[in-house]
């Protein structure tokens, strides 16, 4: 039965040249793995994280994303949060891990502890979320892959306080200038 056996080595031969090529590309798909960084062109990633755990990715102050942050009472009881973002959009729910210039996600802290993930500019803030007394709202950027955007060693965020008193009124003073100004 030499044939078979040459039958055999042809279709074993064959089929390590289709599937090594896929299996090698099945490996550079860019996703992020739990507990790295994808590579990428834009600025640099840098050993130090931010508070939250997560890599800096220190770019150029010039090109540099930034946010604003804006807290106002809503008349139906809670917080409206605004972000105004220059050279910064928001990526689309399922956009992929990987860093792209001047797009990414908000995340919103109140008073240091993470709140939510913003994909878009506005978000309402419960009122069980700021209790009686001066609290701090803060949204800073973050890419696609995980890393904060970072300007000179500190993440691109902006804060703003807010006060609320046992007449439930409330007072926002202004954000603070936007990272790396």
């Amino acid at each position: 039965m030499p044939s078979t056996s040459w039958t055999r080595r042809t279709l074993a031969a064959l089929t390590a040249c289709v599937l090594l090529p896929l299996g090698a590309a099945g490996c550079t798909t860019g996703r992020a793995q739990a507990g790295t960084v994808t590579t990428s062109p834009i600025g640099q990633v840098l050993d130090d994280t931010d508070d939250t755990g997560r890599h800096l990715r220190e770019v150029d102050p010039k090109s540099a994303p930034e946010v604003g942050v804006e807290v106002t009472p809503h008349s139906g009881g809670g917080w409206d949060v605004r972000l105004a973002f220059h050279r910064f959009r928001c990526s689309a729910s399922g956009a992929g891990p990987a860093a792209v210039t001047g797009r990414g996600l908000a995340y919103l802290f109140v008073d240091g502890h993470r709140v939510t993930r913003l994909r878009s500019p506005r978000y309402q803030l419960a009122d069980r979320l700021v209790p009686h007394g001066t609290h701090h709202v803060t949204a800073r950027l973050y890419a696609d892959d995980g890393t904060a955007w970072a300007v000179h060693g500190k993440p691109v965020q902006s804060t703003a306080d807010i006060t609320v008193s046992d007449a439930e009124t409330a007072t926002a003073q202004p954000s603070a200038p936007p990272a790396g100004k």
